[in-house]
């Protein structure tokens, strides 16, 4: 008598689109549409453990037995089912020698000539008193990536601040080097920034891009709910100005699509007003949304009602998102267009993002930090750009958010998308960068089922948009 089998709880869900069950493989975050056979082995386990001489013998007549045999061997071998044996080697806890560094944050200005309320940065200053980088500082940075991880065929310089263009004789310098220092050792640079859109002047506008750099604006919606935090430093809204530059930008760049950043806060929670506006009404290519990380909670952190009300506008969103992709088109919603991405390409995140491991941002003293928002916080740093990684210790960090014993998401069916949430969520809400973020965990998965309906309905209605607007940013 062979073993008796048991589903695997823990790696699988199941949900229904319409008329078919859909099995989400959570080790692989891969999705599978279930055959009759594979839907009638995992109902009969579900129901009562049995050996698989059992289930073949009590799917006789209705299936082949050697295609029974097959299936519960694929089953065994995914790890959905338990046939008692030993699943191989269980994962150790891993240690980290190596740190495949694809991409160097350079915070090129601790100044900026806004004054936004709900700013992560603790140590914000205005633009005569910004901590500028000197440009050995941003040089020495790119060598520490080259030395770090010189296998890599492609590489990212982002520039950050404050705002990064207070500094933009740097960034010419620094675009400048790479320009000469990349090709020389058959590499390929990419340069990204974030701006809030406020310095460009056509001049400017005109040389990011001749060098192609991938930008997003900071703008959260209409006038009346970007004023309420983007300000001057006198505390005048800056609408208006960043409306006129935009456009300006939008109707000259060609080099490759400009997003648009919204930071949600208390009291805002328009989601499809604010895409409407950006997308439809100001012409940016993709608008994407995320919650403020401020480390002052109490006034800006949403609440839980407003959270509720957020995701309940996202999916509104995505309705749309999936209407128009039916249809053929792309309405620039990021949050969506990433999460079937992951799905389409079966990601599976150990960590929640990059941070740490294939990005660190440097600040203005030429210390490694474990992304931007961390520049100038209490964290300790990673390490300088002279003399490398701290390994012990930021692999030490790592393990520690890669350990998720007794933290709730050993055992969560989106554990493998979500990874535990933002660092710096998790620092400024709790304190503990590798603190889990809880307060949505309900949320997230209620999304990722959603986002699972989504893509099942456009791969079955129009897997043409898949092809043509998932695949080639895979591959670019």
């Amino acid at each position: 008598m062979g073993a008796v089998l048991n589903l695997v709880q823990n790696n699988l869900h199941e949900l229904c689109v319409d008329d078919t069950r859909m099995l989400f493989h959570i080790p692989s975050s891969s999705l599978f549409a279930l055959d009759p056979l594979t839907e009638a082995l995992i109902d009969r386990i579900r129901r009562q453990s049995l050996t698989a001489e059992a289930l073949i013998d009590g799917l006789r007549g209705e299936f082949d037995a050697d295609e029974v045999a097959g299936t519960i061997r694929d089953l065994v071998a995914l790890e959905l089912v338990d046939d008692g044996r030993p699943a191989g080697a269980k994962a150790l806890a891993h240690t980290f020698e190596r740190f495949p560094l694809t991409t160097v944050v350079l915070n090129v200005n601790t100044g900026c000539n806004l004054s936004c309320t709900y700013c992560y940065k603790e140590d914000l200053d205005k633009p005569s008193a910004g901590k500028k980088m000197a440009f050995e500082t941003a040089r020495d940075s790119i060598e520490m990536l080259l030395r770090e991880s010189p296998d890599e065929p492609r590489y990212n310089v982002v520039f950050f601040g404050g705002e990064p263009l207070s500094n933009l004789p740097l960034i010419k310098q620094v675009v400048e080097y790479c320009e000469a220092r990349f090709p020389e050792l058959g590499k390929q640079i990419d340069f990204v920034m974030t701006t809030n859109a406020t310095l460009l002047s056509n001049e400017t506008i005109d040389w990011l891009n001749a060098h192609r750099f991938g930008l997003s604006i900071s703008i959260d919606g209409p006038k009346a709910i970007h004023d309420r935090n983007r300000l001057t430093v006198g505390g005048q809204g800056t609408y208006e100005t960043v409306r006129r530059k935009a456009e300006r930008l939008l109707s000259r760049y060609t080099a490759r699509p400009v997003g648009a950043r919204v930071t949600l806060t208390r009291g805002t929670t328009e989601v499809e007003r604010i895409w409407d506006h950006l997308f439809n009404e100001l012409g940016f290519a993709e608008v994407g949304f995320a919650p403020v990380t401020s480390g002052d909670i109490s006034t800006f952190n949403l609440t839980n009602e407003e959270l509720v009300e957020v995701f309940a506008g996202l999916k509104r969103l995505g309705a749309r998102y999936l209407e128009a992709a039916l249809e053929g088109r792309n309405i620039g919603f990021s949050n969506m267009h990433q999460l079937i991405t992951d799905l389409h390409e079966g990601h599976k995140k150990a960590l929640p993002c990059g941070a740490g491991l294939k990005m660190l941002a440097v600040d203005y003293k030429g210390e490694l930090n474990l992304c931007h928002r961390f520049t100038g916080s209490t964290l300790p740093t990673f390490g300088d750009v002279k003399n490398g990684i701290k390994r012990e210790q930021l692999g030490d960090f790592l393990s520690q958010r890669l350990d998720r014993t007794d933290t709730g998401c050993a055992s969560c069916r989106i554990r493998n998308l979500c990874s535990g949430g933002c660092y710096h969520e998790s620092y400024a809400r709790y304190g503990d960068p590798a603190h889990p973020t809880y307060h949505y965990c309900d949320l997230m998965r209620d999304w990722v089922d959603f986002g699972i309906e989504i893509y099942s309905r456009i791969m079955a209605g129009n897997p043409a948009f898949i092809e043509q607007h998932i695949t080639p940013r895979s591959a670019s």
